[in-house]
């Protein structure tokens, strides 16, 4: 395997979760062999202080890895900020990143199946990203392979390379253009029926979000992100202190890889995966989503 990608942990104020997802990612065959950043964003107000101060004291006592780079901000960015700026200046000194947020629980083999298929994909410059967190599809065991393909990203642990990153633009230029062809935001909902209104809450300040503006460039170049399928990934952020994922977990629930395989059977080729792509539509469809929508009120 060749230099294996850092990796780049955002967190905000929540410490129960951020220790679990150290502790995690410290188990991992590679953690030790692997460069950490950290980036704390500062409080939003003052009653987040003392949250975000007992964050900032406990990154500081972090060890388990090959070098650890902690970045503290001094005004509060937010997390599409945070992620942009942060992923950015990594990627100024290195050809590829793995990011993960302070809520996510990883596998023993998150980091060798993500740095292998960095590798793999490298030279196919359709493959946008690599997912560490997969849906459980359902997908048949007869699939002979450990990975698939969707035209969609996820922002659950995930990693991608620098060249791809440069090619984005943040500002969505074209967003005029795009929102007057009917065509095009047809095309853009096979990735999911939620994708078109969440890029308008983007684009009309109701929303701040850096992952719809990666998915829209994404669909721009007709992209690919390479999932496993079992997760290497546990999203524990549902919850009250959430910052984008309030509400029912149910529709999330992963096939979760328990199984500690480091090797990786990829596919000979590359290219959507039609069946899984059909599955996730369905689990991404308006039905799914209002049902998940009705579940979360009846939890309250």
């Amino acid at each position: 395997m060749s230099k294996l990608a850092p990796i780049i942990l955002f967190t905000y104020k929540r410490l129960n979760t951020l220790v679990k997802t150290v502790e995690q990612l410290k188990k991992n065959d590679l953690a030790t062999e692997s460069d950490l950043y950290i980036f704390s964003d500062a409080a939003r107000g003052v009653t987040d202080i003392d949250a975000v101060n007992s964050v900032r004291n406990y990154i500081n006592t972090i060890k388990g890895f090959k070098t650890i780079t902690i970045c503290e901000s001094e005004f509060n960015k937010g997390l599409a900020t945070s992620i942009i700026e942060g992923v950015t200046e990594v990627l100024k000194v290195h050809q590829n990143v793995i990011v993960l947020e302070d809520d996510l629980f990883t596998t023993s083999n998150f980091l060798s199946f993500m740095n292998k298929s960095l590798e793999r994909f490298t030279d196919h410059k359709s493959v946008f990203s690599v997912s560490g967190f997969s849906f459980n599809l359902n997908i048949d065991k007869k699939y002979p392979y450990d990975v698939y393909f969707l035209n969609r990203g996820w922002s659950w642990g995930w990693a991608t390379w620098k060249d791809r990153w440069e090619q984005v633009d943040w500002q969505i230029k074209d967003y005029e253009l795009f929102v007057k062809n009917k065509k095009a935001k047809r095309a853009f909902s096979q990735g999911g029926s939620d994708l078109n209104s969440m890029l308008e809450k983007q684009m009309s300040g109701k929303l701040d979000s850096w992952a719809i503006r990666w998915f829209y460039n994404q669909y721009k170049f007709n992209g690919l992100t390479a999932y496993p399928v079992k997760s290497k990934i546990l999203n524990e952020g549902f919850g009250a202190d959430a910052t984008h994922t309030k509400g029912s977990s149910r529709r999330y629930i992963p096939t979760l890889d328990n199984e500690r395989k480091v090797s990786v059977n990829f596919p000979p080729s590359v290219g959507l995966t039609i069946f899984a792509q059909n599955k996730f539509q369905n689990k991404m469809s308006l039905f799914s989503r209002l049902r998940s929508k009705i579940e979360t009120f009846l939890r309250l």
